[in-house]
Formats: C-alpha cells, structure tokens, sequence
C-alpha cells in the first residue's frame, strides 16, 4: 500500500507552516512544454512566504466551524475532516472557497509565477524534486482507478515524506521542492490566483506578474493523484471556473514578506 507516504522525512512544522522564497529571478515556462507554457521567460518575484503543505480538511473545517455562510464541500463524506482523514488535503474546494480561506487566515493565494518558483526554484528544473521523470514512491500521482472509487484510499497526508526508491536514487529530499514545499506535484491539484491566459507569456511583466486582467477560468498547478507525469511538471497549467469542485483540487495559501 501506500505505507511509504504515511511518515514525514523530517519534522518541517505542522500543516500552515510556510517557507520564506527570497526575492530574485527564476526561469518561468517551458518551450519543449505545452503551447500554454511557452516562451520561457526571467521572472523576477519579490521575496513572499508560502505554505509548506496543501492545506488540509482539518484546517478548512475550521473556517466551516466559524462561517456557516461557506457551504461544506458536497464531495466530503460527513465528518471526514475531523477523524484520522483530517490531515489529507482539502479537496473538493472551488477557486472561491480557496480565497476566502486564504484570507480568512489573513493569508492569499499565490500567483501563478509563485507557485511555479516554489516548486522550480532556480535552476530550471523540470518536476519539483529534480529532472528524473517521477516513479512510484515520489509523488502520489497516477492513481485514476483507484482513486474515484474511494478518495480516501487515494489521497497522501499533506505532510507525508517519501523514501525508499527515492533516497535510493540520492534525493535525499524526497519528493520536495528545492524550497522544502511537499507535493508540488501531485496528491491535490492547486488553485492559484492567476486568471488563465492561454498565451499570456507572450506579454506577462517581467517583475512580479499578476496573470490576465480578468478571465473565465482560474489556474491551476501542479497536477493531482489522477494525472500522468507530463501533468506533474513544474511548467504544466491547466484550469477550471471559479464555482469547479472537483476531488483533484485543493490549494496552498501564501502571503507577502513583510
């Protein structure tokens, strides 16, 4: 099974902890990728804080607890947040919901071009963790049979580490990101705040790009327990309207350094 994904590597904080980025460039896009990811292109991003781990059930329960307003996520089965569940990623969450959490815990979501820095770093590489094309013990990816009979089974804890094959092949990170953010690729598909733009490379700014002025679908990065390995590049865009819930989906949140 999945034991491998059931302990951390290190003890990096618990879910919410975030990791400071510094300011600087990184290289953005990839030409070899899709048409959606090109040209690759200098982004230079003021240093901001992002959050080490998906956010999790548990978490998001707890704005669910204070603000009736915000209807439960009607993929959830009752109570699944607060038992042994709690720790996967909330998913099942639309752009919406995902901002309004963010802000709740007076926190944002990243834009597009954090993200990907986060997860790239700054030496172009192409999955979080490196150039190797991920395998089994990784990332939690690839699991589109099993995963729509029972996302429970299917979904990693956000904090979980891996191991085995992966501190074999000297990643002695595991699956983590150059900055030590966990599943970047992979478990959950994530929000940002980008609306989408199909060729907005083409024009973006080069210092701290916001995305399109406005948009029918919202980004999202990362690729989740459903996709295949090109879905996992650090590059890979994909997207989905504001209200989409959809079990693949989660999110991070992240906030300016001040």
């Amino acid at each position: 099974g999945n034991s491998w994904l059931d302990a951390p590597v290190q003890d990096d904080g618990p879910p919410g902890s975030m990791v400071l980025i510094p300011e600087g460039e990184f290289l953005m896009g990839d030409n070899d990728g899709s048409r959606n990811e090109r040209p690759e292109h200098t982004v230079w991003l003021d240093a901001y804080s992002i959050d080490r781990y998906e956010v999790t059930m548990m978490e998001y329960q707890k704005l669910l607890d204070t603000d009736y307003s915000i209807e439960p996520p009607p993929l959830w089965d009752d109570g699944i947040a607060t038992g042994e569940f709690g720790i996967r990623p909330a998913v099942g969450i639309s752009w919406n919901d995902a901002n309004r959490y963010c802000q709740w815990v007076e926190k944002r979501l990243p834009t597009e071009a954090e993200w990907e820095k986060a997860a790239r770093g700054t030496d172009g590489r192409r999955y979080p963790w490196g150039h190797m094309q991920p395998f089994v013990d990784i990332a939690n990816y690839n699991q589109g049979t099993t995963g729509w009979v029972s996302y429970k089974l299917t979904l990693s804890p956000v904090t979980s580490g891996t191991r085995g094959m992966s501190i074999r092949h000297g990643l002695e990170q595991g699956g983590k990101s150059a900055y030590g953010l966990y599943h970047m690729a992979g478990n959950a598909a994530e929000w940002v705040n980008d609306w989408y733009g199909r060729y907005y490379y083409e024009e973006s700014p080069k210092k701290n790009p916001q995305g399109p002025a406005e948009g029918d679908y919202k980004v999202l990065r990362g690729g989740s327990w459903e996709d295949q390995p090109v879905n996992l590049r650090v590059t890979a865009r994909s997207k989905g309207e504001v209200d989409f819930q959809d079990l693949t989906t989660g999110f991070r949140c992240a906030k300016d350094a001040k």
